[in-house]
This record gives structure tokens, sequence and C-alpha cells, in this order.
């Protein structure tokens, strides 16, 4: 007869290989169950309205906020897909073609360099002008052709890109009508304290949903400012270039400035003053203030985390998940604070009468020594 000791530990090598492979076999859709998860969130307080409204109807409600989610978030998603993937086809046969010429630019703004500008072009063993303007105008190619390949590639996986739609959409359909119980459950399989689980849960959500809000809110309101501003000046795919800008805004502090300066560096270079002038001071006033009052509003007021906290997990969950980082690093941050508050007994006062005694007290003395 074996122990009860080596019962659990069995017991616990089993739970962990078949979680492990359970994982493994979602990973190739991680993005789509992470976003249903993710947009199951955001629409569960309009779905909860539905529900109030459609009692006894759970599908039918889960089906309306589906609908809603559909018309909100994917189909204006979609249209910009397509119209980006157009416009940057076409912005690079323009460029292989030579219609668009980057050296021709490069060259236009070398010219207005003053006299130490040229000296240290000449320190950096760059010994003429055509030289600078060939380097510049291969890398623009290649960035280019790197670029159109990457959104290219999402029509040549049409089929792969519609499966991961439809699994993330039906397992959206149902996160939402199951959702509150499914989270229970899950709540309840997790051992620990009753007032830890609901604070790492409330983190959870809260954390999501401002980051995501958050951000997606100022990338949306950047990219659609910066597009339209470029449209108005009349350069060339404004679309492209405001969508690469709302990407970019995801960027804490850095964001679209990647974009908007050189563009207003060439517009002074070519004697376009005013132009130039325009780009610096809206983007400077205008879509800074969206910026730095948006962002920690909609992000760092919920999540409670400072500004450069949010700038650095959110650079690391890009290098990491990709554009699901932008999500991911700060959900992580938001966690490791919380459980670290939870040990130390310093989590907020609304909390610590549920916390346990013991555990605070524990804490409390370690300090002390």
């Amino acid at each position: 007869m074996h122990s009860p000791t080596f019962q659990n530990r069995t017991f616990l090598l089993l739970l962990t290989a078949v979680t492990v492979a359970f994982l493994a076999i979602l990973w190739p859709f991680y993005g789509a169950v992470f976003w249903a998860v993710v947009l199951a969130i955001l629409f569960m307080p309009l779905h909860r309205k539905l529900v109030a409204r459609l009692p006894g109807k759970p599908n039918l409600a889960a089906l309306g906020t589906l609908g809603l989610c559909l018309l909100l978030v994917i189909l204006p998603l979609m249209l910009l897909s397509l119209s980006l993937i157009q416009e940057t086809a076409q912005l690079y046969e323009r460029a292989r073609s030579g219609q668009l010429n980057f050296g021709l630019y490069a060259q236009q703004i070398l010219a207005t360099l003053p006299e130490w500008a040229h000296r240290l072009l000449a320190h950096l063993h760059i010994s003429s002008l055509a030289e600078l303007q060939e380097k510049f105008s291969n890398a623009a190619l290649q960035a280019s052709q790197w670029l159109a390949s990457k959104v290219l590639s999402i029509g040549q996986n049409t089929l792969g890109f519609i499966v991961s739609a439809c699994i993330m959409l039906y397992l959206l359909f149902f996160l939402l009508r199951d959702g509150v119980a499914l989270g229970q459950r899950i709540r309840n399989a997790i051992p620990l304290n009753g007032a830890h689980k609901r604070n790492l849960s409330s983190k959870f959500a809260t954390v999501v949903r401002a980051t995501v809000k958050g951000n997606i809110v100022v990338a949306a309101a950047q990219g659609a400012l910066g597009g339209l501003i470029f449209w108005v000046l009349d350069i060339q795919a404004p679309i492209f270039w405001g969508v690469l800008m709302a990407f970019l805004s995801l960027i804490p502090a850095v964001g679209s400035a990647i974009i908007w300066v050189p563009a207003a560096i060439y517009l002074f270079a070519t004697g376009q003053l005013w132009q130039g002038a325009f780009i610096v001071g809206f983007f400077v006033i205008i879509v800074g203030l969206v910026d730095n009052i948006l962002r920690p509003l909609l992000v760092g007021k919920d999540t409670k985390m400072p500004d450069y906290l949010i700038l650095i997990t959110t650079l690391g969950g890009m290098e990491i998940y990709g554009i699901n980082g932008f999500v991911i690093g700060p959900l992580i941050a938001a966690l490791f604070i919380a459980c670290w508050n939870l040990l130390s007994g310093r989590e907020h006062a609304g909390n610590t009468d549920e916390i346990d005694e013991e555990f605070i007290e524990e804490a409390k003395n370690s300090r002390n020594e």
C-alpha cells in the first residue's frame, strides 16, 4: 500500500503532465485564445446589461454581445487591414519602380546640412553625398521590402487567419455565455485564500481592461490624427503612415515620433517651412495631449502602475510575445506587484480585513526582523 505522501506526489506529477500537454495543444492557437479572453473581459459589462434585459435567454444575450463585438471591433479592423495591404503593395511597387525615390529625399536633406555635419560624415568614412544617398536608398528599399513581405504575408496566410478568427469568435461566444461560471470554477481550483483569489482575479480583469482600452483608444486617436494630417499635407500613403503611427504609439514615450520627426525634417530641409512647423506643432501639442492625458487616465489610473513600469513592461512584452505583449507585459507586472503586496500585507485597505491574519502577521514580523 502506497503512503499518502507518495500518492499526493504522483497526483501532482500527473496533474502537471496533463496541464503541460493541454497547454501544448492550445499553443498553436494561443493568440486566438488570448484575444477571445481579452474581448470577453472587455465586453462582459455590456453582456451583463444584455442578460438583464433578456432574462432566461443566455444564448441570445451572448449572440447579441458577439454581434456588437463584430460590428465595433472585428469589422473595422478587417476593413483597415485590407486598406493597409493595398496601400503597402502600392507603396512598395512605387519604391521598386523608382517612382518613390528615397535617395532623392536623402539628397535634398543632405544638401541643406551645415559644414560641421559634412565633416562628421567624413569622420564616419562616408566620403561623398552620393555614397550616403546610395546607402540610404538601399536601406529604405530593404525596409520597404521587409515591411511589404510582412503585410502581404497576411494575405498569403488567409486560411490560417480565418481559422484563428473563427476559433476566437467561437470561443468568445462561450466565454460570454459561461464566463462567470467558468471563472468561479477556476478560482475554486486555485489553492489560495479566498481574499487573495478575489484580489488577483480583480487585478487581472482591471489590468486587461485598462491596458487594452487605454492603448487601443490612444493608438486609434494618434493613428487617425497622424493619417489625417499627412493627407492634408499631401504626403503619400496617409493610411499606411497612420496605421504605422497607431502601431508605434503602443510604445509609450516614443510612439509616433518615429514617423513624424523624419517627415518634419524632410519638410524643413526642402524649404517647406510652414508645413514642417505645422507637423511639429500639431504632433507636439494635439497628439502629445492625446498621449499625455488619455494614456495616464485610461491605463495608469486603473492599473495603479507608474508610467516607467508600463513603458518597460510593454517593450519587454512586445519583444517576447509580439503584438500580444502590449497586454501581456503590463498584466504580468500588475500581478507581480499584487502578489508581493499580498505577501507583505500592504494590499489596499478594502481587502486587508479578509486576508489571513497569520499571513499578515508573519509578513510584519519578517519586516521587523
